[in-house]
């Protein structure tokens, strides 16, 4: 049969055809294939695999394809006959048979995938060689382990493989926050908009593993962060792919790398496989990245550089350029301006990020924060890093939902703008309790909390002591044993009424 088409295309690829050939056997192979499975195991870009498959006789069945049995000898010569760069782990990954069905079910059931947040769900063999390089490679017992963003759950995988290693989250999507923990596998989770900081709990970890937007800014910004999160002896492991088809993308993202001064121990190729992502193969490689002496520094003087639009897609995509600003406060004479307002402006102003990271240090009344479109998830806790009487919010879009705060605020939302003002103390001892915690969002809720008691306590004329405040609140919500309001996902904040209920009700009278 006519090969020459095929021969030209693997000729033009060079030394790079080995992908096109390992691809060529494996449909060569007897076994069905579709396009999804084929981009996925070759981890070769699906315009390559398409380029390929124009070239060969097929046979169909549905949306399957393979090679006929009677053509397969024509093509063999042309076969890459060994198998890509080996697995580090493949040897263990029989032993853990019982890991990969429980992780197989997590990931069926987890959350939909977001496109505004760049999601692209990994194999649930992906996440579990993760968790099996990292034992592998390090001493995971007492280690201390940071995952920056984790809509792939590696988290529950490392849990699953390692329980002697601590595991902390820090997402933007309450969904996974709230998924994760409801698996009650022992693993932290922190609300965190990476843009706007990472979460001051989050630090001193042993090794961090982010697999995150495949932009230089998105690339570059997670793992500032994720250096952020570490000891100055840790780890980062990332998770980045491109296609073969575009190596000057690979090399601004090598070059964000570079810019950050990390030391390169260790690339797996293509370690990593996706659900999706044909564009890069579906596949990604992995990278062990050690901070030098220069990394921190490099770190603090790029990290609030790197904007808000770090993705591929939604209103803080790389093409959407930005969005326009809130225009003015008009009517609302406001203390302090919180975000970017223009500039002639007199008022006091701050960055959203300073916002969220300390109390500011004045006490402002009124305050106008605006929120630029991608950053609504930040709301409740924007609103929550202030004890001003007033605050109005200046959004992209109108709201989908008020935050559940009904203990803080009265909330009225008119087009884009939304409007908090602050309610009287409550006069019962749950509610004082509650609102005590609330209004000191920067604080340690643990802390907050037990001085409540211990004031309600003070109020019914019998001592508490703080290790009986402590011994209630971490029976009640020990989640809450570290941490602050602003940190907390927020299906903690929602049940904290209750558990606070609980625990002024065991108070002794």
């Amino acid at each position: 049969m006519e090969r020459d088409g095929l021969e030209a295309l693997l000729d033009t690829a060079g030394i790079d055809s080995r992908r096109l050939r390992h691809a060529l056997m494996l449909v060569c192979d007897t076994q069905w294939w579709t396009l999804a499975a084929l981009v996925r195991q070759s981890a070769t870009s699906r315009r390559s695999i398409e380029a390929l498959l124009r070239e060969v006789e097929l046979e169909r069945d549905g949306d399957r394809f393979r090679v006929p049995l009677a053509h397969t000898p024509d093509y063999q010569d042309l076969f890459a006959l060994s198998e890509p760069p080996a697995d580090p782990v493949a040897h263990l990954l029989p032993h853990y048979e019982h890991v990969l069905k429980r992780m197989r079910e997590l990931i069926a059931n987890a959350p939909a995938a977001r496109q505004a947040l760049d999601h692209v769900s990994a194999t649930p063999e992906t996440v579990v060689r993760r968790a099996l390089l990292l034992g592998a490679r390090f001493w995971l017992r007492g280690a201390r382990v940071l995952c920056v963003g984790d809509h792939d759950l590696t988290s529950l995988a490392v849990r699953l493989t390692h329980p002697e290693a601590e595991v902390t989250v820090v997402d933007i999507d309450e969904r996974i926050l709230a998924y994760i923990d409801a698996q009650e596998l022992g693993v932290t989770t922190r609300w965190a908009d990476l843009r706007l900081g990472l979460p001051p709990s989050v630090r001193d970890h042993d090794l961090a593993v982010t697999d995150p937007p495949y932009t230089p800014e998105g690339v570059g910004l997670f793992t500032a962060r994720a250096v952020e999160g570490l000891k100055d002896e840790g780890r980062v492991l990332l998770a980045y792919g491109a296609s073969e088809r575009t190596p000057m993308l690979a090399l601004k993202v090598q070059n964000a790398l570079s810019a950050l001064n990390f030391s390169h121990e260790a690339i797996y190729p293509d370690f990593n496989r996706y659900f999706g992502a044909e564009a890069i193969g579906s596949a990604a490689d992995l990278y062990i990245l050690r901070p030098t002496s220069k990394t921190r520094p490099a770190v603090a003087a790029r990290v609030e550089r790197y904007g808000t639009a770090i993705y591929t897609h939604g209103p803080q995509s790389i093409e959407a350029g930005g969005v326009a600003g809130p225009g003015r406060p008009g009517a609302f004479a406001a203390d302090l301006l919180v975000g970017d307002w223009p500039k002639d402006l007199t008022q006091p102003r701050v960055r959203l990020s300073t916002w969220l990271a300390k109390p500011h240090a004045t006490a402002p009344a009124r305050v106008a924060i605006a929120v630029p479109a991608g950053l609504e998830a930040a709301l409740p806790r924007l609103l929550l890093a202030t004890r001003a009487a007033h605050v109005r919010v200046h959004l992209a879009a109108p709201p989908r939902a008020l935050p559940p705060l009904s203990a803080v605020y009265e909330l009225t939302a008119d087009g884009p703008v939304l409007d908090a003002v602050r309610l009287p103390p409550p006069a019962d001892e749950e509610g004082r309790v509650l609102r005590r915690i609330l209004d000191n969002g920067h604080g340690k809720l643990a802390n907050t909390w037990r001085e409540g008691l211990i004031g309600v306590a003070q109020g019914r004329g019998v001592t508490l002591t703080k290790n009986d405040a402590r011994a209630l609140i971490r029976e009640s919500a020990p989640w809450a044993e570290s941490g602050t309001v602003l940190e907390a996902p927020l299906h903690r904040l929602e049940s904290l009424p209750a558990a606070v209920a609980t625990t002024v009700a065991a108070l002794p009278r």
